[in-house]
């Protein structure tokens, strides 16, 4: 037997890769490896817009200050909500129904589309259109706006539209029309909208 290496024709014809130290490249390997590391680039990318997804929702709902979204403190009358540039309360179904037998406030329903409305409602204007329509809002900023939708939240988007518009005394009817119909309350339906 002789200690000499015979080249099988399969490696014979190989063709080498620039910086391989003279060794041929091996066999089904030249792109496979770039794509494994494509694989690897890919999977890494992802991770880390992932954990940069986490990052940002976590700071989204901890209320971190500057990051536009509101926190939540107690208060006797309701939960009050800060928000940028000021604040408003949630109340209840039960508290607005109080509120109402002795009205002082402007009722504001922002459900968009119309669904229908509490009864005393004394304005229907879509939350989207809140500030093209400001001239029909009371024109003292400090008059208290009670605001309501179907859930609670396009009425938390119109809040902070009142905030921004300068309004001062806003309330927010938490859950909405919902909340109010499963407190056994009525939703009546005028022609609106």
């Amino acid at each position: 037997m002789s200690s000499k290496r015979t080249r099988s024709p399969a490696t014979t014809n190989t063709p080498r890769k620039a910086g391989s130290a003279g060794r041929p490249a091996p066999a089904g390997r030249g792109s496979a490896g770039s794509a494994s590391t494509r694989r690897w680039v890919l999977l890494g990318s992802g991770l880390v817009v992932a954990l940069m997804a986490v990052i940002a929702g976590w700071a989204l709902i901890s209320g971190q200050s500057g990051t536009g979204r509101s926190t939540l403190a107690r208060g006797s009358d309701g939960t009050v909500v800060q928000a940028n540039g000021g604040h408003w309360t949630n109340i209840t179904p039960d508290r607005l129904a109080s509120m109402l037998e002795t009205k002082d406030f402007t009722l504001l329903g922002v459900k968009t589309p119309y669904i229908g409305e509490i009864a005393g409602t004394d304005l229907y204007i879509p939350y989207t259109e809140l500030t093209a329509r400001a001239t029909q809002l009371p024109a003292d900023k400090g008059a208290k706006i009670v605001v309501y939708c179907r859930s609670g939240n396009e009425s938390a988007v119109a809040a902070q539209t009142l905030i921004d518009l300068g309004y001062t005394n806003i309330e927010n009817l938490d859950g909405g029309m919902n909340a109010w119909t499963a407190s056994g309350r009525q939703i009546i339906q005028l022609n609106r909208g």
